[in-house]
């Protein structure tokens, strides 16, 4: 009797090979533990599967057999290598997976060495970024990073808002995409979209045999690692990494930076792992602070400038894994409604390191105590120092380059979601209703 076959329609798809037997995942991570060699089907690919072989036809109907490729991720890693759980282990992977983003775009020199065909941002007139989810935050510290440094103007959307809108795209823009599998099928339409309109087609991906690495120009490799928790961590310090560079090369290219600048950023850079390293520290007075915020039924975050989306971030995360309701507002956007929920049962959760946007931040949080709020306050020392009086609790993180204290404060918001869970007793490598690759709208 035949083997018993299986017909796939989804071109987002990876097929694995073993032994006697075949696999079909969502990426190639996702078949790691089982073979490491993966055959991808491209759009309009659809194929019959058996446990033997796989047959792989076009949209025409016509005999395609993609390639078998070797694919290069150690399953050894896909384990939680000690750890209570996988998210745990990746918050704790990230002073070295930095270590290794950064160590494949900068030499020793200092120079800033992207892949080929490298981009030059004197080309382009804007630049439009596109992701989902924790990416989609990534991409807006990011904005701040390109206007701000290299004066460059950028537009953020959503994948799933910007296939659709079908917006304007000028020959001389740049698009830019962003996911953690490269799967994403929102992101994977949007520069499908894009890819006959924009000057160049970038991608940002932690797996570079995705589709959407396969359909890009230049592609970025975040060098991550396997990364299994559904919750992002180290993929998204590792994004906010490589975009930072990439904002750098961008202000060398345009003349927005000089020699000098550009040299102190790219040595603060370098020391970014073990500033991150040091921020690590904190975890014990992070469980300390989760086990009240696991109580609460509603949590704000609060953040200027580029830690705005880093509020964000901290309050997707707490929802994700915690099932507690929490919302991110910009500071300067409290008193212009969510200052009407505030009440001594809300803990507001303010991201404020010691930079030119702290006092505007601290007069924030002050109009939240004056209101019975429950503050808790992330800064360095220095603010801690100026501001800790009446909250209700401080985390006091290491000081850094304001450029780079995005990256820095996605520790506390990675932790803290963490502990909170951990404190509910709920799911924190596979939170209910969500999944790691999104392959469908």
């Amino acid at each position: 009797m035949s083997a018993p076959a299986a017909i796939l329609t989804c071109a987002d798809l990876a097929i694995g090979h073993g032994e006697g037997e075949m696999f079909v995942g969502s990426d190639a991570i996702a078949l790691a533990p089982m073979t490491d060699r993966i055959t991808y089907l491209e759009e309009g690919d659809w194929a019959v599967v058996t446990r033997q072989s796989v047959e792989i036809r076009d949209a025409a109907g016509r005999i395609a057999n993609r390639p078998v490729k070797i694919v290069q991720i150690d399953a050894t890693r896909v384990d939680k290598g000690g750890y209570k759980h996988f998210m745990a282990k990746e918050i704790a992977e990230q002073p070295q997976v930095l270590a290794d983003t950064l160590a494949h775009y900068l030499t020793e020199a200092g120079e800033i060495v992207l892949p080929d065909p490298a981009i030059d941002f004197t080309r382009v007139d804007r630049l439009t970024m596109v992701a989902c989810g924790t990416a989609f935050y990534a991409c807006v510290v990011a904005k701040y990073w390109f206007e701000q440094i290299a004066g460059l103007p950028v537009e953020v959307d959503v994948a799933s808002e910007f296939r659709y809108r079908e917006p304007p795209i000028s020959p001389r823009t740049a698009a830019l995409f962003v996911s953690q599998s490269g799967e994403t099928a929102d992101t994977l339409a949007a520069l499908r979209y894009c890819r006959d309109r924009a000057d160049r087609i970038l991608s940002v991906v932690n797996v570079p045999e995705s589709s959407i690495a396969r359909e890009s120009d230049l592609v970025l490799p975040i060098l991550a690692g396997v990364e299994i928790g559904v919750a992002s961590t180290k993929a998204f310090t590792c994004q906010l990494t490589t975009l930072a560079i990439l904002a750098l090369k961008a202000a060398k290219d345009r003349g927005m930076i000089a020699d000098k600048a550009l040299a102190q950023k790219l040595t603060a850079l370098r020391a970014l792992p073990g500033v991150i390293s040091h921020a690590l520290t904190i975890e014990d007075k992070t469980k300390q602070v989760a086990r009240q915020l696991a109580e609460a039924r509603d949590i704000l975050f609060l953040g200027r400038g580029a830690m705005y989306p880093l509020a964000l971030e901290g309050a997707l995360k707490l929802k994700e894994i915690s099932y507690i309701h929490a919302e991110a507002y910009a500071s300067g956007e409290l008193k212009h409604g969510p200052i009407a929920l505030v009440d001594e049962r809300v803990p507001v959760i303010v991201m404020a390191p010691r930079d030119k946007l702290f006092e505007k931040t601290v007069s924030n949080m002050q109009e939240v105590m004056a209101r019975g709020g429950k503050v808790l306050l992330i800064t360095d020392k220095k603010g801690s120092d100026e501001a800790s009086m009446g909250v209700w609790d401080t985390i006091v993180m290491p000081e850094i380059d304001d450029f780079l204290a995005p990256i820095l404060y996605a520790i506390p918001a990675q932790l803290l979601a963490y502990h909170t869970a951990v404190a509910k007793g709920t799911d924190v490598d596979q939170p209910r209703n969500l999944a790691k690759s999104v392959t469908v709208e």
